[in-house]
């Protein structure tokens, strides 16, 4: 995972929703692109980026192709910006 990709990711408030409609368990395509109301090809196209990201997790199962958070990126970007933040340290 690079930083740079993940931001990319992260800036499109499609992908957030995509990673919010996630964060409650794996769904398929077409589940997601019927809440995010947007074509296959769109959905396509933000899959592939939050993929590239290490964000989302994909496998197939029967005929279907799902989507889960891979919440060990969101782990290291948590512990990458922490050292940005707060009273952590001592004076």
């Amino acid at each position: 995972m690079g930083l740079a990709e993940t931001f990319k990711a992260l800036s499109d408030p499609q992908r957030r929703e995509i990673l919010t409609m996630l964060r409650s368990g794996r769904l398929n395509a077409g589940e997601i692109a019927e809440r995010l109301g947007v074509t296959a090809a769109a959905l396509s196209y933000h899959l592939k980026l939050l993929k590239k990201a290490d964000l989302v997790m994909e496998y197939k199962e029967k005929n279907f192709v799902y989507y889960e958070l891979n919440t060990s990126v969101f782990d290291e970007m948590i512990l990458w910006m922490k050292q940005f933040g707060g009273n952590d340290h001592e004076e």
